[in-house]
């Protein structure tokens, strides 16, 4: 073989693409165990709920097949479907006041004021107590005799009225000032780093322009903060669904059923009521919830990037 040769071979296999299955492959080694895992313990447990959510389970699981029955009972009961609206309407309302106020918040503590550091511990403290913590002391805080009704009717006040726990049209909403105490001080914290890390040059050439502060905002920080903003929509959506703690520890469900959401009804059905076959139809349902907001939202946010 000629040099001439040996060069045009090596060019030739110089030219080949490495195969990408071999790319990052001790990275991916690594990560087997974790995918095995999710794999089998979240895909299997998932599929299992499923198959025997067409069942008759009631204290013991059993693959005795009575096709759509326990569907058909739970949407025909009454407790289902206030879970479902309580579920909608604390999750609207969680979503939107979170993001404003945490957003709100964040502007407010990147504006560089004095004691930003007491005041973004004092934002954030409530999320280092559990749910069940925070359940109680809203309990004790919207109880009439004891918290924030008496004490303003101690100071002359006499008609002021303020019990929502004990008032079942408005009882999701004293649910949701516990909820928004709770989380708002995360969103301020992720909020907060997202601002904290836009060049300082565009706020210069804002003021330059002449563009007002909330324009700036508005048309081009949150814009830029869209990555920011979907790590928040993820956390925020993620405890709307799974809300359990603070029903049972401020109301129990109550007053009657007013303050039911769909894991609670999970729960009773098949640990206190011992009907599996009702709970896993619920717990379905709840999964295909979640599987209807997040699939095409997955389509637009990652297939759009790979079309683009």
């Amino acid at each position: 073989m000629t040099s001439t040769d040996a060069r045009t071979v090596e060019a030739g296999n110089g030219s080949r693409p490495p195969n990408p299955l071999l790319k990052n492959l001790s990275a991916k080694i690594a990560s087997v165990p974790m995918a095995l895992t999710a794999l089998v313990i979240f895909l299997g447990c998932t599929g299992w709920t499923v198959v025997h959510s067409f069942t008759s389970s009631k204290l013991l699981p059993k693959l005795d097949f009575v096709g759509l029955d326990q569907y058909d009972r739970l949407w025909s009961t009454r407790r289902w479907l206030v879970s479902i609206e309580n579920l909608a309407i604390y999750g609207i309302c969680s979503l939107i006041f979170t993001l404003v106020i945490g957003f709100t918040l964040a502007a407010l503590l990147d504006r560089k004021v004095r004691f930003e550091s007491a005041f973004r511990t004092i934002y954030l403290y409530p999320f280092a107590l559990s749910f069940i913590v925070t359940g109680l002391v809203w309990q004790w805080l919207l109880n009439p005799e004891l918290g924030i009704q008496n004490v303003v009717r101690s100071l002359g006040w006499e008609s002021f009225s303020f019990d929502p726990l004990y008032n079942p049209d408005i009882v999701i909403f004293g649910i949701l000032i516990a909820g928004l105490w709770q989380g708002t001080g995360l969103i301020m914290v992720i909020m907060l780093a997202g601002l904290r890390g836009i060049d300082e040059d565009i706020w210069k050439a804002a003021r330059v322009d002449g563009i007002p502060v909330w324009k700036t905002y508005v048309l081009v920080i949150i814009p830029m903060m869209r990555p920011v903003f979907v790590t928040a929509l993820v956390l925020i959506t993620s405890g709307i669904v799974k809300i359990y703690d603070l029903v049972v520890a401020q109301t129990s469900g109550g007053p009657g059923i007013a303050s039911e959401v769909p894991a609670k009804y999970v729960y009773d059905r098949m640990f206190s009521s011992q009907n599996l076959g009702q709970g896993f139809a619920a717990s379905t349902m709840m999964l295909l919830m979640v599987a209807i907001i997040l699939i095409p939202w997955a389509y637009l946010e990652f297939g759009g990037k790979k079309r683009g």
